[in-house]
């Protein structure tokens, strides 16, 4: 088994959109009407598969966030990325360093959802492995 992608429910699709592309997200297809509402399929440039479905319904803005802590996302020149960003409209948290190697920072998707950005050390796995916590 393998986990795909987060569903994310999003109050305003358009403002949604704006943001996430402006983090490098590209739009892949949409499933207009469904249960929960409109589906708009998002990945990163380097993923494989989708990785966040926005999930839309006017009838049901977000009123609550807490449900999901964070996303995270990693990059390989956190400065980089915050430029770009910064350039795009979007700010994030100044990086923060957590070890050799490893930095940190935050930013907020219009409906409050926080997200990380991770710069993992030269030579890291591209996600978390057993031998980060050993």
């Amino acid at each position: 088994m393998r986990m795909l992608h987060l569903g994310l429910r999003v109050t305003d699709l358009e403002r949604s959109l704006a943001f996430y592309t402006a983090l490098g997200y590209a739009v892949l297809g949409n499933v207009p009407e469904t249960e929960f509402g409109s589906l708009t399929m998002l990945k990163l440039p380097d993923d494989p598969f989708v990785s966040l479905e926005l999930v839309h319904d006017p009838a049901r803005p977000v009123r609550d966030t807490s449900a999901v802590n964070h996303l995270v996302v990693q990059t390989d020149d956190l400065d980089a990325t915050i430029a770009d960003l910064a350039a795009r409209g979007v700010t994030a948290e100044p990086p923060a360093d957590l070890g050799p190697g490893m930095r940190t920072s935050w930013l907020t998707d219009p409906d409050g959802h926080r997200i990380e950005l991770v710069q993992w050390p030269p030579g890291h796995p591209a996600g978390m492995t057993a031998a980060d916590f050993a």
